[in-house]
């Protein structure tokens, strides 16, 4: 056994919580990973995980050497990597996770500008508006929208993303114009369910909060499908401007209390902390970082 196999085996493993899941993310068979895992163990005459009929778990010597083997790991594929490339630019797999309506609207595309410049890189982009554990789900690179508060995650900001409310000519034609955040209460207002308080949308006006409660017939968890039902004149919407920006150019849609501040989230690219962090995926960062920019997304 190359113990460098072991390693990634034990190194899945101990992060996923079993040997199916760490199989999945290797690209092995169960029984391999398992192997693995076994003769790496033998090799150091210690246990390093804690074997159950529902889990896996890591004993003080598993604690120890998991404590260290990602990093190694990483550094003898960026190295691998680095010596390998050369002239040919980068190789190998990224991992990607984005919200679904972001990574549609601007990741895919930004992704695809880089990969021009990278022919020999392959890009594995995964959509998904539930919360994405990097380790769990073999994730290189994340980009969120919003605060991420994991011990184990680094970020680096790409921007802020401003939301605002918006709604169709049509919708006003029938139903009138609100001039403040309050009125809201009198409309009916299409709630997107991703976001944390999901009935209260905010709004600032010189330093205070005018902030408003609504109400509404159509909840939905997709930025893209709140901005459709706005389109079709059932409601306001309360949006990031990458959702209804275009909409908005186009006269489809009409951005309300232009006198007011939406609300402002982060957006950002995490990756897990404790590793080196590859040179492909530093690349892919700093890409991002001016490309967000260029492209007025934010």
């Amino acid at each position: 056994m190359d113990i460098v196999d072991g390693l990634r085996a034990f190194v899945a493993t101990a992060q996923t919580g079993s040997f199916t899941a760490a199989a999945d993310q290797m690209g092995i068979s169960n029984r391999l990973t398992s192997k693995y895992v076994a003769e790496l163990e033998a090799r150091l005459g210690v246990r390093l995980l804690q074997r159950t009929t529902r889990k896996v778990g890591l004993t003080p010597a598993g604690e120890d050497l998991l404590a260290r083997a990602p990093a190694l790991l990483d550094e003898l594929d960026d190295l691998l990597t680095e010596a390998g490339e050369g002239s040919r630019g980068f190789t190998g797999t990224i991992r990607v996770s984005a919200p679904v309506t972001f990574g549609e609207i601007y990741v895919a595309g930004m992704l695809g500008r880089f990969g021009t410049e990278h022919p020999n890189l392959r890009i594995d982009l995964r959509l998904s508006d539930r919360y994405v554990d990097l380790a769990r789900d073999g994730i290189d690179l994340a980009f969120r929208i919003g605060v991420t508060q994991t011990l184990s995650v680094k970020a680096r900001k790409l921007g802020m993303l401003e939301i605002m409310a918006a709604a169709s000519p049509s919708y006003l034609a029938v139903h009138g114009e609100p001039s403040q955040p309050h009125e809201l209460s009198d409309h009916a207002c299409i709630v997107d369910t991703n976001r944390q308080a999901t009935h209260k949308w905010g709004f600032f006006k010189g330093g205070e909060d005018h902030s408003a409660s609504t109400a509404g017939r159509y909840m939905v968890n997709s930025a893209h499908a709140a901005c459709e039902l706005a389109l079709d004149g059932h409601g306001i919407v309360y949006g990031p401007k990458f959702s209804l920006s275009a909409a908005i150019d186009a006269g489809r849609l009409k951005r309300l209390f232009p006198g007011f501040e939406g609300e402002t989230l982060p957006v950002s690219a995490a990756y897990l902390e404790g590793r080196t962090l590859p040179r492909k995926l530093r690349a892919l960062i700093d890409f991002a970082h001016s490309d967000i920019r260029r492209s007025g997304l934010l």
